[in-house]
């Protein structure tokens, strides 16, 4: 027998009082790459977002010198402050109402009905939504100016809506109206048609069971498109400043005034905050809103009841009016009168000299040609789409866990609020705190010389897409597919191939073509950004638009269809390729 000895020195009594120490548990894979996943879109967000925000804010307050409340008080007493705010909220609510009261009846007739053609009809109908704000404001422009449909002289010209808040109210029409229409057709054609086919066999009027039973089925989608639209509306700084001219204005447009024309940056860092309330509001309603439409359609069992359009049927002949009008003036007349006119010159005559001058620098007053400024377009649009395409799957990754605390669940749905503050913040207030913050290099790059600030800028602004777009699909993927994976020893990156990816290939598709679409037509805050050599084409259109002369707007009106065009290829061969319909279809 073989004894051991152990010295005295290294003996220690077993002590049975002593509690055992608990094991300390080494992060899993998944943890570490969850939090990977935070940690970088948020890094990206609070340098590129909230610090420049967050500078906004302290200039408005006082800035370096400290909190200085009577230029604050000054700017908020001045009359024309609050007549701009007025005119801001006027025109979001005016235009939601109209907006919100023209698209139910086109959601019934191209969600609930069948007829041929209906898929041209619901193309017309999304196109607007993806078209840059510019080009939906030369459009209507060449409407209003001389030679125009709503010009004097012209077939309503009696109207005079040139520079007014009626023009303003259009265009928003025009732009906004995709909104409501998918947002309420996509929930009424799953609506089960027999609670209203119940209210008939009790005796209800067609037109009281609609009010009761289908309206207030209705409502969260209704008031989700409506606050949209809204937080759109508060926002439409491009619209505004090509067809408000200097009789209409709003915060916005006084904020790029301030700035850009009496270099006054502590008036409009003041403006911006005020901007900020009252989107702050448009998009608390909103997710609110879109929360309340969320839990109806994941309760809803309903079956799609399209029946073929009827013309003995009220409501499909009231639809089929109101669709009619509305298209054909609205969406129709200004993209046909944009094109038409661009192929004229001042007398009526067919011409391509527009387009032949967009190739010179010297028409104009430019200081590069327009085929230059769309080149600067196109590469800054591809960088914003480098960049926030990952950033939003990353962000959409996270948002779309289903963690089974309530602790774990209300922070999910915090910092789902905390990434699509983007979104609710102007691209004018993202522009100006980039304009005031990057005056010196960060870490020896100086992103003004890099040419890198606008694609930065645009990324910031396409981001909350891309995770609208991407997070709807991720949450519809069954966790316990995942839990399977990962039971069977698959690594986080492995169950994210084999699981997730294959069901969001063609939605990153459709996202890369929102991203790239909405960065190649960004102008509220590459408008502060954009140096003169170097500027892109929505900033080269405002250009000719503000100097006189047939010429200048000529050229503006062929690089807006040069502009427009480029965006509804990029999104039909985005939707070729992904094999998904991007127009409701």
């Amino acid at each position: 027998m073989v004894t051991e000895i152990v010295p005295a020195a290294t003996r220690r009594a077993p002590n049975r009082n002593r509690p055992a120490k608990p094991l300390k548990k080494r992060p899993t894979p998944y943890t570490l790459a969850l939090t990977l996943a935070v940690l970088l879109p948020l890094t990206f967000l609070a340098v590129f977002f909230f610090v420049p925000v967050f500078n906004l804010l302290s200039r408005g307050f006082g800035g370096e010198s400290g909190a200085d409340w009577g230029g604050l008080l000054t700017v908020l007493t001045r009359p024309r402050t609050w007549r701009l705010v007025r005119n801001t909220i006027g025109q979001a609510l005016v235009g939601t109402a109209i907006t919100t009261a023209l698209g139910i009846p086109i959601a019934y007739l191209l969600y609930r009905t069948r007829f041929p053609g209906q898929a041209v009809v619901r193309a017309l109908v999304m196109v607007p939504f993806v078209l840059p704000t510019v080009v939906v404001g030369v459009a209507f422009r060449s409407l209003l100016r001389p030679g125009g449909l709503l010009a004097p002289g012209g077939l309503l010209g009696g109207l005079n809506l040139d520079q007014s808040f009626a023009a303003v109210l259009l265009a928003l029409i025009f732009f906004n109206l995709s909104v409501v229409v998918r947002t309420v057709g996509g929930l009424w054609q799953r609506l089960d048609p027999r609670q209203e086919q119940a209210a008939r066999a009790l005796g209800a009027s067609p037109f009281r069971a609609f009010c009761t039973v289908t309206i207030p089925a209705l409502l969260p989608a209704i008031a989700a498109g409506a606050a949209l639209v809204a937080l759109f509306s508060a926002t439409a700084f491009g619209v505004v400043l090509v067809l408000g001219g200097t009789g209409y204005g709003t915060v916005e447009t006084e904020i790029y005034q301030r700035v850009t024309v009496f270099l006054d940056l502590r008036g409009a860092a003041v403006l911006s905050i005020l901007q900020l309330v009252v989107v702050a509001i448009a998009l608390t309603v909103s997710q609110h809103a879109r929360a309340r439409s969320e839990r109806a359609v994941a309760v809803a069992r309903a079956e799609n009841a399209a029946h073929r359009w009827q013309l003995s049927n009220r409501f499909d002949l009231v639809s089929a009016l109101v669709t009619t009008v509305t298209v054909g003036l609205l969406i129709v007349a200004p993209l046909l009168s944009l094109v038409i006119r661009s192929l004229q010159d001042g007398t009526g005559a067919w011409t391509l000299a527009n387009y032949r001058a967009l190739n010179t620098a010297t028409t104009g007053g430019l200081i590069v040609p327009v085929t230059t400024a769309l080149a600067m377009s196109l590469r800054t649009a591809a960088i914003a789409t480098a960049l926030a395409l990952p950033i939003g799957f990353l962000l959409a990754l996270v948002l779309s866990r289903r963690p089974r605390s309530r602790s774990g669940r209300r922070a999910i749905s915090g910092f789902d609020a905390f990434v699509m503050l983007p979104l609710g913040v102007s691209a004018v207030t993202v522009g100006f705190g980039f304009l005031i913050t990057f005056t010196r290099p960060w870490f020896g790059l100086d992103l003004r010389t890099s040419g890198l600030l606008i694609p930065v800028a645009q990324a910031v602004v396409a981001i909350p897409l891309v995770v609208r777009t991407l997070l709807p699909v991720l949450r519809a993927v069954d966790p316990r597919q995942r839990q399977a994976a990962a039971t069977l020893g698959a690594s986080p990156l492995r169950v994210l191939r084999d699981v997730d990816l294959p069901l969001i290939l063609r939605p990153l598709g459709t996202a890369l073509g929102f991203a790239f679409a909405v960065s190649l037509g960004e102008f509220g805050a590459t408008s502060f950004l954009a140096r003169p050599d170097a500027p892109t084409l929505p900033v080269v259109i405002f250009r000719l638009l503000s100097r006189p002369g047939q010429a200048n707007f000529g050229m503006a009106l062929a690089a807006a269809v040069l502009l427009g065009l480029l965006t509804a290829l990029v999104m039909a061969a985005v939707e070729r390729l992904s094999g998904t319909s991007l127009f409701g279809g």
